[in-house]
Formats: C-alpha cells, structure tokens, sequence
C-alpha cells in the first residue's frame, strides 16, 4: 500500500503554496458541508480521487467503556453516519480541537467511500494527506497521528451512557455542495 501523489513532481514552492491554501480554509470553514468540500478537495489534490452525491447522517451511538465507533460508512451505500455523543462531548469540554476532530472522521469516512477499507490503511492515508495538506504541525495532522490516544480520555464522562437500543439518522440538509447527476 502507497500514498500517490496526483503529481510527484511537485516543488517546494508549490508544496509550501498549497499548505498556506488549505491552512487558510481550513480556518475559514465552520460547518459539516464546508469541512468536507475541504477533504474532498484535499483528497482529490493528493491522491486524485474523488466521488459525489454523499449524505451526511448523525445518530447518538453513544460510547462504551472499550471505546466507540466515531462514524461509520456502510460500504455500497450513499451515506456517511456521524456518532453525536463524541462530538457533544468534544463540544463541551475541548471544543478547541472539535473542528480537526470533524475533519479527521469525515476523511476516513470518505476513503472508505472510494474503497480504502482496510482501517489501519484508511488511517495511514488520513496522516499523510493531512500531512500534505497543512504540515506535520497542524491541529489536524496531530489528530490524524494521535486519534486513538486522545479521544478515549474525553471520552470519560460520556462512560454512563448506554448505547441506544435503536439508531436514528438525521440527515444533515445541504451536506455536499457538488452538484450530483445519476
């Protein structure tokens, strides 16, 4: 397994022009529709692949004590399910890193939708286009290296919650922006 670049001839230039894009809008981009144009566009320029007509759901899959599933894709499907209790629990107690932990989810979910399934890969190439894309420094390149030893402390007070006996999905309205023809 590699991580191809659309272009490996890239210069330092371009590499350092394309990192000062998407730093800047990453910080612009404030919700679910306009965090994904992102990672689309971002995925696109360094692995050149993409896809359209994806929904965006949320359910609370709440936690448990071994962990928690952040989001799922059910492979085939259209759609991309977001758990809730995680992002209430970002929100309230580091909603500083909310934003990267969004972004992080949303692109592993997304190279699942175009057939990286393996989750060890998936989560190579979210580290490295992140990397690509902002640098090893950013928010966003730190939570693609250090998801699984972050988020399980937040996870803490979230404990008590029993999952949900059923699942509802919302679907989130104006999720993609790219026009879809099927």
């Amino acid at each position: 397994m590699s991580l191809k670049t659309k272009s490996s001839k890239k210069t330092n230039k371009t590499i350092t022009k394309t990192i000062s894009h998407f730093r800047k809008h990453y910080e612009e981009v404030s919700d679910f529709g306009e965090i994904f144009e992102l990672i689309k566009e971002g995925v696109e320029a360094t692995i050149g692949r993409s896809r359209t007509g994806l929904m965006l759901g949320l359910a609370d899959l709440g936690v448990r004590p071994n962990g928690f599933i952040g989001a799922f894709y059910p492979v085939g499907s259209n759609v991309i399910v977001l758990n809730k209790t995680p992002i209430k629990v970002i929100e309230a107690t580091r909603p500083e890193i909310l934003k990267s932990y969004i972004f992080h989810v949303l692109m592993h979910e997304y190279l699942h939708t175009l057939g990286i399934l393996n989750e060890r890969h998936t989560d190579l190439f979210v580290y490295k286009i992140n990397e690509k894309l902002f640098g090893e420094n950013h928010e966003a390149t730190k939570m693609s290296f250090n998801f699984d030893r972050l988020l399980p402390q937040l996870m803490l007070p979230a404990m008590g919650l029993q999952p949900p006996q059923s699942i509802h999905i919302e679907l989130v309205n104006d999720f993609e922006k790219t026009n879809y023809i099927g």
